[in-house]
């Protein structure tokens, strides 16, 4: 199967994990949005440096050491390019999506939120960035409040509009909701909370997979995402910011590395990025995201692109057809991921009898129960897409819910 320049049977061959069967039935991966699968160049990269040059980054005084700091370092500056930063020095390593906001809360939180202070989200945010400035918010006597969305699932403009205060000092916003898959206008609202000086954090975990990111153009603060949603490993993330808010925030965590001097007088702290890489970092992971970054820049985003919303486009028609099912959120833009229930069922069992068949999706409240409850449902079935998807598979998963129902019902 091709589509516009994309070889998709090519692509898919390039993912050991996809050939196998579950349950005796060929897998049908549609759990992207939890997980990507890993092509064979990032396993590739990740079994290399542990067995060609393990050795720890940066100071080391022999070979190893050396090249693992060149394809360590390396990694950033791919990064750097891939998002567009001014600088690779602005690419900071973390654990993920959740400890890079973490990171924010505590570090710019700490120190720029006062009692009074309003934190802008949407109903539409995981938890990870949620509970981190819930906790802030608590301990500053601030207030975090929630932007209600529309019907379709789309926040809405009016409501955000109205609530940009002069008591708003940070606007915190999912680029693309994990849950439901809207793409939000993200880059109009950054704009909006700009002009009255509001900081702005973009949560991109559901983004950078999907399509090009460029964070001088969106025009936010901080940008973070996660590389095991970017076909690299888990335990690797990225928070990138704006140079002159990260020279200004203190240090996240204390110990080797972030320090520049140590003395039982003073510390003096390291520059960036290093000010905020505590410790031995997770250099296999890092590796591994610059071979998914290489793997990515091998493919035609555009056409990357034009693939995905055909699959959505696909979905979604198939879902308009089929008796019983309920698509849970319409937004205008959407992208990777299509939640829905079918009616008379609860989730957990869907899904359950779905991966009897060998079709894996996701149940539950996705870490968004705020979201669920907007919409007054415990969950939805989620399934999401990535470029290694085909038409095939959304058959398979609509033959699989033909099934559910007939055991369910």
């Amino acid at each position: 199967m091709s589509h516009d320049g994309l070889n998709i049977e090519a692509i898919r061959a390039q993912f050991p994990l996809l050939h196998q069967e579950v349950n005796g039935a060929p897998l049908v991966y549609l759990d992207s949005a939890a997980t990507t699968q890993k092509p064979q160049c990032v396993i590739d990269a990740v079994t290399e440096y542990y067995t060609g040059y393990n050795s720890n980054v940066h100071r080391g005084a022999h070979s190893l050491a050396d090249k693992a700091t060149i394809a360590f370092e390396g990694a950033r500056q791919k990064v750097s390019a891939f998002i567009n930063s001014p600088k690779p020095e602005q690419v900071l390593w973390t654990r993920g999506t959740t400890e890079a906001i973490n990171l924010v809360a505590h570090s710019w939180g700490n120190h720029n939120i006062a009692a009074g202070d309003i934190i802008l989200v949407s109903e539409l945010e995981h938890h990870a960035n949620i509970v981190p400035w819930q906790i802030l918010a608590e301990q500053k006597g601030a207030k975090v409040v929630p932007i209600p969305l529309t019907e379709q699932g789309d926040i809405d403009q009016n409501a955000f509009t109205a609530l940009l205060t002069s008591d708003v000092k940070l606007l915190a916003l999912s680029h693309v909701s994990n849950a439901l898959g809207s793409v939000n206008p993200v880059k109009q609202m950054v704009a909006a909370a700009k002009a009255k000086g509001i900081t702005t954090l973009l949560d991109g975990a559901q983004a950078v997979a999907h399509f090009k990111v460029d964070v001088q153009a969106l025009g936010c603060d901080f940008y973070v995402f996660s590389g095991h949603k970017l076909f690299a490993p888990t335990g690797v993330g990225v928070l990138w910011g704006k140079e002159a808010l990260l020279n200004s925030m203190p240090p996240y965590q204390g110990g080797g590395e972030m320090i520049d001097t140590v003395s039982f007088e003073g510390t003096t702290f390291n520059g960036l990025p290093f000010k905020f890489e505590a410790g031995t970092p997770h250099i296999e992971g890092v590796i591994g995201l610059g071979a998914a970054i290489d793997f990515l820049n091998s493919l035609d985003n555009e056409a990357v692109a034009q693939h995905e919303a055909d699959l959505m486009d696909y979905i979604i028609k198939k879902a308009a057809n089929f008796d019983g099912l309920k698509r849970i959120g319409e937004a205008k833009y959407q992208v990777g991921a299509f939640s829905f229930l079918l009616e008379g069922t609860h989730p957990s069992d869907v899904g359950m009898l779905l991966d009897q068949q060998g079709i894996a999706v996701r149940t539950g409240h996705h870490c968004a129960q705020p979201l669920m409850s907007r919409f007054n449902i415990p969950g939805t079935v989620r399934a999401s897409l990535s470029i290694y998807n085909t038409r095939d598979d959304i058959d398979r998963l609509f033959a699989g819910l033909e099934k559910a129902k007939l055991f369910l019902l």
